[in-house]
């Protein structure tokens, strides 16, 4: 049996009745092993002593007073930041439901870290069973910053941390714990290497072609038909497009913020540089299969989705304009 994306914890965690990922002690106490949260040799008694007692049970109630009195105020910070997510998770059946919960209410002073963990391990749990590794591929986006490049007339996305070598410190703890390679060559990935996805997929150090009418966006489409099944429920046809043409957009969703601000000049009338629209690096057709859940106003009309790149070259996906930006009339997460 293959696996992948190990260092998310998925391994950690049970599932309910209804295939969401349910918390356990063993998935908290992986957060109390990231650096930020082990006390330095010279930490005050109480940090120790506060860190110590989640280790024993990583559910103890946490008050504000305990953190109060730990000395060092980076310490504080990172303690009260932890324990708050730590019951909103929680408060939550599903892990499903505490990122859903967190889209609608907004996250606030969350961590992005945090958020992009939660949207590794629940596209984890979305992908689960699927055999085509450049889908699991194109699911990096999702929580991974891409740089892209230009190579022979391809457009070549790798991951930003991989490409500029900055060290899995601020990746999930389990990459250390498990012992997985802190380097490896980037290759491209094609017919030849797919399955090698397997055994690296958590060294982040395989790229994708973005093309368009290549093999990656096509991928991407079916990452993103899996993400919104899984978390809302509903039954999506994606399937890339190369241009917007005459198309009306009824309506749109930006996959990122870069995204987002050409579609609101598209949708203003307002004309686009050509240095602009070159940033544009994927463009999809997103139908439902049940017009029930959308609203009235685009019931029969497509929605258009746009994924870009900044002027430099990244790009910082947003799944949770998945989740705020549809049309439809109920978000429903998998309870």
């Amino acid at each position: 049996m293959t696996d992948f994306w190990l260092s998310c914890g998925h391994h950690l965690l049970d599932r309910d009745d209804g295939g969401g990922y349910v918390v356990t002690d063993d998935f908290l106490k992986a957060y109390l092993a990231r650096p930020e949260l082990m006390p330095p040799p010279d930490a005050c008694a109480v940090e120790r002593t506060v860190h110590g007692a989640l280790l024993a049970d990583p559910r103890r109630q946490i008050v504000a007073a305990d953190i109060a009195a730990i000395a060092d105020a980076d310490a504080r910070e990172n303690w009260r930041m932890l324990v708050t997510f730590r019951d909103h998770l929680l408060r939550h059946k599903t892990l499903e439901a505490a990122y859903i919960d967190l889209i609608r209410r907004g996250a606030g002073s969350t961590p992005p870290l945090f958020v992009n963990q939660l949207v590794h391990v629940i596209l984890r749990n979305a992908l689960d069973g699927v055999a085509d590794p450049r889908v699991l591929r194109a699911g990096e986006l999702f929580f991974r910053t891409q740089r892209v490049t230009l190579h022979d007339g391809a457009l070549i996305a790798a991951d930003e941390e991989t490409v500029a070598g900055v060290g899995r410190s601020s990746a999930s703890p389990l990459v250390s714990m498990l012992g997985l390679p802190a380097e490896a060559a980037i290759d491209v990935i094609n017919d030849g290497n797919a399955m090698t996805y397997w055994e690296r997929s958590d060294r982040f150090d395989m790229a994708l072609d973005l093309t368009g009418g290549h093999d990656g966006l096509a991928a991407l489409a079916a990452t993103i038909e899996r993400w919104i099944a899984h978390v809302l429920g509903l039954a999506v046809a994606i399937e890339p497009i190369t241009a917007l043409r005459d198309a009306p957009l009824t309506w749109y969703v930006g996959l990122d913020a870069e995204a987002t601000k050409i579609g609101d000049a598209l949708w203003n009338g307002e004309a686009l540089s050509d240095a602009v629209m070159s940033r544009i690096v994927g463009l999809f057709r997103l139908t439902f299969r049940d017009g029930h859940a959308v609203l009235d106003a685009v019931k029969d009309e497509a929605v258009y989705l746009i994924l870009a790149m900044t002027e430099d070259g990244l790009i910082r996906m947003k799944p949770q304009n998945l989740i705020s930006g549809l049309p439809v009339k109920h978000l429903e997460a998998v309870s």
